[in-house]
């Protein structure tokens, strides 16, 4: 069985602005990672260097714009989280002026893992909040899991 982690947060920015910062490799790396290679189509490449020592790897499965992503998710030389094990689904949802979005991470091969990466997703989409909204969430400091 495996574990998935879920969550939502809200940002005062625009749908189209949040998912530009999910889809646009120069806003992705405003809140996130080193190096990006995004190709946001089914069946395109995710790619993403975290502070050049971990990288994330998978495939775009879903693209609607400015409403939903899903990737493949894991990471490069991770034995208990491989590239393409894990699901990414992002929702974004117009709510107040703003969006809201609904994140979820399934395929987590057991609770540490899954807290590791609840871990990390939630620094990051914290970061993502203030760099949509146009603000600067500073230098990136990944949370040690």
């Amino acid at each position: 069985m495996t574990e998935t982690f879920r969550s939502e947060i809200e940002i005062a920015a625009p749908q189209a602005t949040v998912f530009a910062f999910l889809t646009d490799p120069d806003k992705i790396l405003r809140w996130m990672g080193t190096k990006a290679t995004v190709e946001p189509y089914p069946g395109g490449i995710y790619l993403l260097s975290m502070n050049d020592t971990h990288t994330a790897r998978g495939q775009f499965t879903e693209v609607i714009p400015v409403h939903r992503l899903a990737y493949s998710f894991g990471w490069e030389g991770h034995e208990n989280v491989p590239p393409g094990s894990g699901l990414i689904e992002i929702d974004l949802v117009e709510k107040d002026g703003g969006t809201l979005v609904r994140f979820t991470h399934g395929g987590l091969p057991d609770e540490k893992e899954r807290a590791s990466h609840e871990k990390g997703w939630n620094h990051y989409l914290r970061r993502l909040a203030v760099a949509a909204a146009g603000g600067d969430p500073g230098p990136d400091t990944p949370p040690v899991a």
